[in-house]
C-alpha cells in the first residue's frame, strides 16, 4: 500500500484559505491517497519554508502572498508562464527538484469565459495592481487578444508589468481606459479608486478577493450594472490546472466549486 501523499499552501496568512477544502474534496472524489494542508510561511522566511516542503516530502504546493515571487531563488527551475511571469503559484516535485509553474492567468480566463461568457479577443482590461496575480492576469489577457492597461500605486511597477508582452501598457491609478474588463489584482478590500473606475453597464468587473464576496469593489460595480465576479472561481479554475500537474488527472470542477462555495459560507471565513 502506497503512502499518502501530501501537498500543501504556502503563504501568509493561510487560515482562511480555500485552498485545503476544494483539493481535499477533489482528491476524495477521485479517491486519491492525497492530503492537503496550509504551511503559514511568515514574510521573510520562505527558504526556511521550502525547506520544510522538502522535508516533509511534499508532492505539489500551492505559493500564494507574499511569497509568488520571492520562491523563486529557491526552485531547481520555472516552466511555463513561471518563467514569463516571474511569479511562481504552484510547485511541482519532480524526483528530488522542486519546479516551478504559474496556473493564474489560465485559470483567470477559464473562470471569465465559464461564468460570464467573456471573450478577451479586441476587449479593453485594465488591471489593478502589480504583484503575481496581476502579472499573471495581464500576460494571460494580452496573450488571448486584449489591449491591456496596469495600473499600480507605484508607476515602475506599473512600467515591470507592461515589459513582459506586448499589448500591455502602464496606466495612471484609477484611470477607467473605457475598459470592458476591469480586475482588482491588488490585495486591498478598501482605498480602491473606486469613483474613478466609471463602472457601467457591460462592463465586466472582477475582485481577486472573495472573502467576504461582496467587496466595495464588486458592490459599486452592481450598482452601476456591470457584471461583477468575485475571485472564486479564478480560485477554481487555477487549483484545477494545479491539481493536474501534481495528479496527472483531470479536476473535478463541480465538485471543487462545490466545496469551495460551501467552505465560503462558514461564518468564521466570511
Amino acid at each position: 500500500m502506497s503512502a499518502r501523499k501530501l501537498a500543501c499552501i504556502i503563504g501568509w496568512p493561510v487560515a482562511r484559505s480555500l485552498s485545503p477544502a476544494i483539493h481535499n474534496a477533489a482528491f476524495a472524489a477521485l479517491g486519491l491517497d492525497w492530503t492537503y494542508v496550509p504551511l503559514a510561511v511568515r514574510p521573510g522566511a520562505i527558504e526556511e519554508g521550502v525547506g520544510l516542503v522538502r522535508e516533509l516530502g511534499v508532492e505539489g504546493a500551492n505559493v500564494t502572498m507574499p511569497h509568488k515571487q520571492t520562491v523563486i531563488p529557491f526552485l531547481e527551475r520555472l516552466e511555463g508562464d513561471a518563467q514569463t511571469l516571474g511569479a511562481v503559484n504552484t510547485i511541482v516535485r519532480e524526483g528530488s527538484a522542486l519546479v516551478g509553474f504559474n496556473t493564474d492567468g489560465a485559470g483567470f480566463l477559464a473562470a471569465i469565459r465559464e461564468e460570464a461568457a467573456f471573450d478577451p479577443s479586441g476587449k479593453r482590461a485594465l488591471v489593478l495592481g502589480a504583484g503575481g496575480a496581476a502579472r499573471a492576469l495581464a500576460v494571460a489577457l494580452s496573450t488571448a487578444g486584449a489591449t491591456v492597461t496596469v495600473a499600480a500605486r507605484r508607476p515602475e511597477q506599473a512600467a515591470e508589468v507592461a515589459a513582459l508582452a506586448p499589448g500591455i501598457d502602464p496606466g495612471p491609478w484609477g484611470d477607467p481606459a473605457r475598459a470592458d474588463l476591469v480586475v482588482n489584482a491588488t490585495p486591498s478590500r478598501d482605498g480602491l479608486p473606486l469613483d474613478a473606475l466609471a463602472f457601467a453597464p457591460g462592463m465586466l468587473a472582477v475582485d481577486l478577493i472573495y472573502l467576504p464576496p461582496s467587496t466595495p469593489f464588486v458592490l459599486a460595480a452592481r450598482a452601476a450594472g456591470a457584471t461583477a465576479l468575485d475571485g472564486l472561481g479564478m480560485l477554481v479554475h487555477q487549483a484545477a490546472l494545479s491539481f493536474r500537474l501534481w495528479t496527472g488527472r483531470d479536476a473535478p470542477i463541480d465538485v471543487m466549486q462545490e466545496a469551495a462555495r460551501a467552505a465560503a459560507e462558514q461564518p468564521d471565513l466570511g
